[in-house]
């Protein structure tokens, strides 16, 4: 069989790279695509020597002209550290970045996979979220920018298929961890490592009373792709995560325990819109995709403390 070419836009990134090993590993010819705003080439090191894939640094709120079979949409900074930072052009990458990537969808004919957030669900009213919910966002907060940006991208999507007919997936990803987390991304999980790797004390932001789902990114690569391989006419979206709810002081006291480290808990407020709970409902993802993660979070924090231990 003729090989897949794959496009995968953010590809030097945390998710990106993941899924790049993932798709050679099964045989395609991947392109990745990355401005290396938050992304590194030290993710993607180990493969530019292989000829089944290539590099091109770009900015996805320009065109890009290649030919493919596949797109993964997953250009984006992710972190509220890093898309806070400038936010205008966090608004432009999602915005601009669907408008070209499905653009280059329509005229070669390609499937296009868009990963969005549960981002969208803002501060829910329901726990856990399915994907009927319409979420509670403040459409003016300093979040806003991630937020309502994939809100705006999954419209697109979405009129791009009705409108043009081009073949969609979209899926909704909860918080993920493992190898390749940026060291000083800013989210909770690298946080927390470091900082008890370091012996420095764990920041908890409000009371550590709120919560989140963590998948595990072999998990998350895992439903990604089943997702794009999914029967014609499934478009999405379907929730990616890990069902399993912690609330951030638990999660903080397990990396406490997994590293042996002496740190303490010390807390700060809360930032503006950081939502209370997060937990998707996986029902979609375990009919449609036959998916649902097996990874627990002791034993994916394992691999992930090694990961920055060897880096630090």
């Amino acid at each position: 069989m003729r090989r897949k070419r794959v496009l995968v836009t953010g590809g030097a990134g945390f998710l990106g790279s993941n899924l790049c090993d993932r798709l050679i590993a099964d045989g395609n010819d991947v392109i990745c695509v990355d401005n290396l705003f938050t992304g590194s080439k030290d993710n993607i090191r180990h493969l530019l020597g292989n000829p089944y894939f290539e590099f091109i640094r770009h900015d996805v709120i320009q065109p890009i002209f290649v030919e493919c079979d596949q797109i993964y949409n997953l250009a984006c900074p992710a972190s509220p550290l890093w898309y806070q930072k400038d936010p205008i052009y966090t608004t432009k990458t999602s915005i601009y970045g669907a408008f070209n990537t499905l653009g280059l969808a329509k005229r070669t004919g390609a499937r296009i996979l868009q990963t969005s957030t549960s981002e969208i669900y803002g501060d829910p009213e329901c726990n856990p979220q399915p994907e009927s919910y319409r979420g509670c966002v403040n459409t003016i907060g300093p979040r806003s920018c991630y937020d309502e940006g994939k809100r705006v991208a999954e419209t697109l999507f979405f009129d791009y298929h009705r409108q043009h007919n081009v073949d969609i997936k979209v899926m909704r990803i909860f918080n993920t961890y493992g190898p390749r987390m940026d060291i000083g991304d800013g989210r909770v999980v690298s946080n927390f490592i470091v900082q008890a790797l370091k012996g420095e004390d764990i920041t908890i932001y409000g009371d550590g009373s709120q919560t989140r789902s963590f998948c595990y990114v072999d998990d998350l690569i895992e439903g990604m792709v089943r997702l794009m391989n999914s029967r014609d006419g499934f478009t999405g979206p379907v929730n990616i995560g890990n069902p399993g709810e912690f609330t951030i002081k638990e999660l903080a006291e397990i990396v406490i325990e997994l590293t042996g480290s002496e740190s303490k808990l010390v807390y700060r407020d809360l930032p503006v819109d950081d939502p209370t709970q997060r937990r998707p409902d996986i029902t979609l993802a375990k009919k449609e995709l036959n998916w649902e993660p097996t990874v627990h979070l002791k034993k994916g924090l394992v691999s992930t403390i090694a990961y920055f231990r060897e880096l630090l």
